[in-house]
């Protein structure tokens, strides 16, 4: 298959809206930016279409996908019913990073939910995401456009990286704003959960809602212990392991300084450091990446994939990250990163002693 690109930027964005709408209107996928990663969409109401994003990114069959519309009024008829409390969220952060999951219309196939008898269902507010899914008359099914498992897109780049011949267009919208997946929140029960956290944090939801809980399976906790997710996941990202480099990871917690010298004690030629800007200089061995600014915790979240990634493009055989809880956006950051590392997490002494995480 060849894959077309077109860039937002340098033409009629009406003509690369109606070129999507007919990809999609043919069964075909087209990855696009959105505020948070690029996201590979297909009709979100067709099983053929929905079992295509699963074939193009060799992702599980039982992992739900996410599905975006342009407009408010999009969701109902894609839902049982609209609770006050999705009501409230909507005005309160629509369009934007927040998925929620609700109890599915029959129109919504179970391809497209991973077989649950719920929907994830979120509107972006990037400006080229939300004038593409405007221009079509279907909800888009779309999970981030990458290889299964592999780290999200951030930019057109590392969708070409992956997805070149396996998809029909590519719009390259240039670098995404956030760089994590949206928030998921479900709406399903009597309780609001939250799923995934993400840019909207629990503390953000809490104040529009009131009590909302957390699944214990996103807890750091469940992450570090590798707590299996039994049966078919509520939302993406919480059963497989995800956003992860080529090269094993460890995330190391401790001073500083101390975990500077440790890690650089262990690096050579081929191993990658992931720290803070701030502590950068503190390492004297290792190819030395920096994700971000602790004083500035977007920063770190946008830079993250970018990083993984570049681990895979210097072939590096190992990979140590600091910890970045200091600069976490409600947890998210650290969820990402500890997904990545499949639960590898020490502390600087027990590195120094040869610990490889629990």
């Amino acid at each position: 298959m060849r894959t077309e690109i077109l860039r937002a930027d340098s033409g009629d964005l009406l003509k690369i809206c109606e070129r999507a709408a007919a990809v999609w209107e043919a069964g075909g996928l087209v990855a696009f930016p959105t505020e948070t990663v690029y996201g590979l969409g297909a009709d979100g109401l067709s099983e053929t279409a929905a079992s295509r994003i699963y074939a193009a990114k060799n992702r599980p069959s039982d992992n739900p996908l996410i599905l975006h519309i342009g407009r408010k009024e999009d969701l109902a008829p894609l839902v049982r019913v609209v609770p006050g409390s999705a009501e409230k969220l909507m005005d309160a952060f629509w369009p934007g990073p927040l998925t929620m999951v609700l109890p599915k219309a029959d129109i919504v196939p179970f391809e497209t939910t991973g077989g649950l008898s719920t929907v994830a269902v979120r509107m972006p507010s990037h400006p080229v995401a939300n004038a593409l899914l405007k221009s079509t008359r279907v909800p888009i099914a779309a999970p981030s456009a990458n290889l299964s498992g592999r780290p999200s897109p951030t930019r057109a780049a590392h969708v070409i990286e992956d997805m070149d011949g396996r998809i029909d267009l590519i719009v390259d919208g240039g670098d995404v704003g956030i760089g994590l997946e949206s928030t998921i929140v479900d709406l399903s029960g009597e309780i609001p959960v939250l799923l995934r956290p993400g840019y909207i944090t629990r503390e953000m939801l809490s104040e529009v809602l009131g009590e909302v809980l957390m699944d214990p399976a996103v807890t750091k906790d469940a992450i570090i212990h590798r707590v299996e997710v039994s049966g078919t996941p509520k939302a993406p990202g919480m059963k497989y392991r995800h956003y992860a480099p080529k090269a094993p990871l460890t995330v190391v917690y401790g001073d500083p300084v101390r975990t500077a010298e440790r890690i650089s004690s262990l690096a050579d030629e081929r191993t990658a450091v992931i720290a803070p800007e701030e502590h950068i200089h503190l390492y004297t061995r290792g190819h030395v990446l920096p994700m971000g600014r602790l004083s500035d915790p977007e920063s770190v979240a946008r830079d993250l994939y970018d990083v993984l990634r570049t681990c895979d493009a210097i072939n590096a055989s190992r990979i140590y990250a600091e910890d970045f809880t200091e600069a976490d956006m409600g947890g998210a950051v650290m969820n990402r990163l500890l997904k990545a590392a499949g639960g590898n997490y020490v502390s600087e002494e027990e590195l120094n002693r040869g610990g490889c995480g629990k």
